[in-house]
């Protein structure tokens, strides 16, 4: 497979690939590797096998990080079905533009390999492969003080548009961004404990969009601001 980036984690050489289905058993190798080495492995919902064959079947992206052979890190994009749990809503996505968005799902980086940034370059690169004639919009879902994967969607210029329970029960932060960079002319700012649900969701249903964390006093805040 060709690359389609390359570069240096160190000195150690790296490629990212456009990964497929012959990549499964490896990608479900790092998952698990991933998994297992996290402390509070309530942050990362893992993916099935069925969910990485519906995305490597057509369904979205998966990109890979090599060296050598070894895969040390992945990220994907899914299309999702149109389901009552569609992102799109959550964000004010029209109902005739949702066929229109693509989710960012899982990354994964081998914990061998941490501490270059990957995550960022992986972002960056498959952001890079999105056809935009075909799609407007990226939407994702973190969960609340899971400070990387919060960092990680700031730094592409996602913003929080809503704070809700999702996925059966769960609390999570739902992000949105549009294919093509638009600048936002923001008026209002303040800052809110990320502990503060209501709070934040009552400035999320008065339009002020979630911009960055940050920690003050050993507390972690989310910082709102508004059009």
């Amino acid at each position: 497979m060709n690359s389609i980036y390359k570069g240096h984690l160190g000195e150690t050489p790296f490629d990212i690939r456009i990964l497929a289905m012959e990549h499964l058993p490896i990608i479900q190798r790092l998952q698990t590797i991933v998994y297992n080495a996290l402390p509070d492995q309530s942050v990362l919902q893992p993916l099935s096998q069925g969910e990485f064959e519906y995305i490597l079947n057509g369904n979205g992206l998966m990109i890979g990080a090599f060296v050598g052979e070894n895969l040390i890190a992945f990220r994907a994009l899914l299309e999702p079905e149109i389901d009552d749990e569609h992102l799109g809503r959550d964000c004010g996505i029209e109902e005739s533009e949702l066929s229109r968005v693509l989710y960012q799902e899982i990354s994964n980086v081998s914990p061998d390999y941490r501490g270059f940034g990957l995550q960022q370059t992986l972002a960056k690169v498959i952001m890079n492969q999105v056809d935009v004639k075909h799609f407007d919009y990226i939407c994702a879902t973190v969960k609340p003080f899971n400070i990387p994967s919060l960092k990680d969607k700031f730094s592409q210029g996602m913003v929080v548009a809503a704070l809700k329970i999702k996925y059966g029960g769960k609390l999570r932060y739902v992000f949105f961004k549009k294919t093509v960079e638009e600048v936002l002319l923001f008026t209002e700012s303040c800052k809110v404990l990320m502990s503060n649900t209501t709070m934040q969701q009552q400035l999320l249903k008065e339009g002020w969009l979630g911009v960055q964390v940050f920690m003050e006093n050993d507390e972690w805040f989310v910082e709102y601001k508004k059009l």
